[in-house]
Formats: C-alpha cells, sequence, structure tokens
C-alpha cells in the first residue's frame, strides 16, 4: 500500500514472487543478489541469511550452468526468503530451476534460444504459475538495436522490452514484471517513464553498475527516488559494489525518506556543531550498528543542542536534546527525564529496545482480542 499521500502510485498489475506480492497495492519490495559462487552452497546460504536479517524481500541467485542449477535446489530447500533465478543463454538452466522451486525466473526470452525453446520455458513458468522478470540492459542491448540506434539510449531500451514483451504476449503469458537499467540517470529515467504510459506490468526499479558504497548510494537515491517520487515502481535492487547486504539497507533507507516503506529505526540526528553537548557523530554511528536487527518502524531523534532539538524531539518516540549540564530526553514529544554524557548510547539503546518490545506486546494483543 501507498504510505505516502503526496506520491500516486502507477496503476499495475500484481504478481506474486512466492509468498511476497509485486505490483497492486502491495508494498515497494526490496531486493538484492548473491555475489557468492552459487555452487558454494555453505557461503551462498550464509550470504541469504545475513540479507534476511537485514529485512531483504527478495533474493536473486546466478545460475550460470546445470551445477549451479543443482546447487540452487540445495539452496531452495534451506531458505524462506523468495529466490529469483538470474539466468541467460541456455534455456535448459530456466527448465530446471523450474524443477527445482524457483520463485521467479529473470530471463530475457530473446537470448534464450529458438522460438521452440523459449516456448518450452513459458509453458513451464505458465504451468507452475512462476512469474518471470524481463531484464533490460543498456549494456547489453542486442546488434541490431545498436545498429539502428547506434549507441544505447531509451528508446532502445524500449523497443528491446517491447520486443520481448511480444514474445511473452503471442504465448499468452502476462505473469511478469520488467526492468530497465542503465548505469546513466537520465537514460533510465526516460525509458521507464516511456514504457509506464504503454503497459501495466509492474516494474523493477534499478540504477545498473551504480558505483561503490557512497557514489553508487547516492546515483541510486537520486534515480530511484526521482521515479517513486512519479509514482512508478514496484520492487526496487540498489546495485552496489559492495556487501549486498548494504543494498538492502539503502533500499530501506530510500524508501523510508519518501514515506512508502517503513522498517526500522528513522533516526533523525543533527550534523553537529559547536554548540554540541555530547559527541553527536559518535553516538550515532554506534546507536545506528546497535539497532541495526530491529526492523519494528521507530522514529528517534539525536540532536546535539537546544536550538534544533526540541522541535525535533516532539515528533519523534523517542527524543535527545542537548542541554548543560544534563541532556533532556523526550518520549511521544513530551519531556521525560535528564540524562548525562556518561552512558548515553546504553541508555538510549535501552530505551529504543524496550520501546520496541511494549510495541511488539501491544500487536500481539490485539491479535489475540481479534
Amino acid at each position: 500500500m501507498n504510505t505516502n499521500p503526496l506520491i500516486t502510485r502507477r496503476k499495475t498489475r500484481q504478481i506474486m514472487v512466492g509468498n511476497v506480492a509485486v505490483g497492486g497495492d502491495a508494498p515497494i519490495s526490496v531486493q538484492t543478489m548473491t555475489n557468492t559462487e552459487t555452487c558454494d552452497v555453505d557461503a551462498t546460504l550464509a550470504q541469504i541469511n545475513r540479507m534476511v536479517n537485514a529485512g531483504v524481500d527478495i533474493v536473486r541467485v546466478s545460475v550460470p550452468s546445470l551445477d549451479a542449477a543443482e546447487a540452487f535446489r540445495k539452496i531452495r530447500s534451506q531458505v524462506e526468503v523468495p529466490l529469483v533465478a538470474d539466468i541467460h543463454f541456455d534455456y535448459r538452466i530456466a527448465l530446471k530451476v523450474l524443477e527445482n522451486g524457483v520463485d521467479c525466473l529473470r530471463i530475457n526470452p530473446g537470448n534464450i534460444g529458438s522460438e521452440k525453446r523459449i516456448c518450452a520455458v513459458v509453458e513451464s513458468a505458465k504451468d507452475k504459475n512462476i512469474p518471470i522478470r524481463i531484464g533490460v540492459n543498456a549494456g547489453s542491448l542486442g546488434k541490431n538495436l545498436l545498429r539502428k540506434y547506434k549507441e544505447p539510449n531509451s528508446e532502445a531500451m524500449v523497443e528491446s522490452a517491447l520486443t520481448q514483451i511480444d514474445i511473452l504476449d503471442k504465448l499468452d503469458f502476462q505473469n511478469f514484471k520488467i526492468s530497465l537499467k542503465a548505469s546513466e540517470i537520465f537514460m533510465t529515467l526516460a525509458a521507464y517513464r516511456s514504457l509506464s504510459t504503454q503497459i501495466d506490468q509492474p516494474f523493477h526499479l534499478g540504477i545498473t553498475e551504480a558505483g561503490g558504497l557512497r557514489s553508487g548510494t547516492v546515483k541510486s537515491a537520486i534515480g530511484l527516488g526521482a521515479m517513486l517520487m512519479d509514482g512508478i515502481g514496484d520492487t526496487i535492487r540498489v546495485s552496489l559494489a559492495a556487501d549486498p547486504v548494504e543494498e538492502v539497507k539503502v533500499g530501506f533507507d530510500i524508501l523510508k525518506s519518501l514515506g512508502l516503506r517503513y522498517k526500522g529505526v528513522n533516526l533523525v540526528a543533527c550534523p553537529s556543531c559547536s554548540r554540541q553537548n555530547f559527541d553527536v557523530i559518535s553516538v550515532v554511528n554506534e546507536l545506528e550498528s546497535r539497532l541495526e536487527d530491529i526492523t519494528t518502524p521507530i522514529d528517534v531523534a539525536v540532536i546535539g543542542c537546544i536550538v534544533n532539538g526540541p522541535g525535533e524531539a516532539k515528533v519523534a518516540e523517542i527524543g535527545l536534546t542537548g542541554a548543560s549540564p544534563n541532556n533532556l530526553v523526550y518520549k511521544d514529544g513530551v519531556p521525560d527525564h535528564k540524562i548525562n554524557n556518561e552512558n548515553l548510547v546504553d541508555e538510549l539503546e535501552a530505551m529504543v529496545r524496550q520501546r520496541v518490545a511494549d510495541k511488539k506486546q501491544m500487536d500481539e494483543n490485539l491479535i489475540a482480542s481479534s
């Protein structure tokens, strides 16, 4: 559902990736992709479990060979999170993972092979009610399109998408989502905006190969943020040359900043200045690190002085305003008690965790009484 009344989401069909709804009025889901060797089942499982602990909704796994398809079967049997298999060129791999319990196929029908082979994959997906993601990437457009357009651009990406969609239409298969990714923000925006007026399937958003942790986060926030504010996007993946768990964190932070999804601690903090009455930066960094495991939505404000502190604290569930000689803690916008700098992080963490526990107990009570 859309939690921000200022954003009107594009109306799309809804598909199911495992138990996660994508499109329609479903929450925008966050994805990432493993970067382990898929045939190393233990390493891949360990990475997926870390992703799950970070709150990921859907995980994609590259399956480049039949051996990897067999490893995928072992991985699938040991995790609950929906898994997408990323497959190119060899239709036999697609057929194998369909037998092995995949929740979604990421393929381009046009590079799977002959019409007969495409039909075999699509018919198997249809029989098992497994969706397909058509993944158009500016870096891997077909030779015919590059001859026509001379270089990758949004028009070529849209034409590639429509060609792939036409294949599925002829096979009467509508259970798909689509992505149009480029590393250049404006090309990506133009492609998604153009195609959004022509089809009603859900969109998987991404700025592909965005860069390292810092630069890729900035580029992704700008590109994904612009599309999400247009109401475009049903599931997202932030592509970083970094630990995939960081992609999950950044993805949720982007949605949280737009009021489209609430998960975990929403920490409002000042950049600090000479007016601060405690070391804001170290407190915030330590608090963020300690509270990464929390998935319950909660607003926390940490402000170093009394200029903006009271105002921010009054709209947070737990707020801290720097003051001399003791800092002031707010609960639900009301001054509650004073706290000195000693054990500041320990006390804040304890308050947040107690509030989270209280929220969970309230939810359990409501469920029990309904």
